[in-house]
């Protein structure tokens, strides 16, 4: 039977992307994601918040350091990952990530730096907000945009 890895989150990044890059120019980004629920217990209401380490390599790394701020809201697709290593004292440590395969931008047109737009009279008047989604995904090098 074959088996499944997939990951979706829906979430807001907790720090601005951070780059680098491997030998043969090979680009690699990550950052924190946040994800958050709300529920009720005795009354009160609770918020718990799940942070999730987020690398994107190639293309879709590139994409990501150039779209993705701060703050802003994201659903990206990936896989789990679990790697190991040893720190500096010799103990072996080990990390959960998610590694990336696609991203869409969320939010309003505001998000995206359009906020105003021009009338015909050629003043400028408040656009009406609405949804918006920006999709990015990982690209194997297709050239030809086939999907075969």
């Amino acid at each position: 039977m074959a088996s499944v890895n997939k990951v979706i989150l829906v979430g807001h990044l907790g720090k601005d992307p951070e780059v680098r890059y491997l030998e043969g120019n090979i680009t690699v980004c990550s950052f924190p994601l946040a994800t958050s629920e709300t529920y009720t217990k005795d009354g009160t209401r609770m918020q718990h918040t799940e942070w999730h380490n987020i690398v994107m390599w190639r293309n879709l790394g590139e994409m990501a350091v150039k779209y993705l701020k701060k703050g802003k809201l994201v659903y990206i697709e990936g896989r789990l990952r679990t790697r190991n290593y040893e720190d500096k004292e010799g103990n072996r440590r080990f990390v959960t990530e998610i590694v990336g395969e696609s991203f869409k931008l969320l939010g309003r047109p505001s998000d995206f730096g359009q906020t105003t737009k021009a009338t015909p009279e050629g003043t400028a008047t408040e656009e009406v907000e609405k949804e918006q989604e920006v999709d990015f995904m990982e690209n194997d090098n297709d050239t030809d945009g086939l999907p075969f």
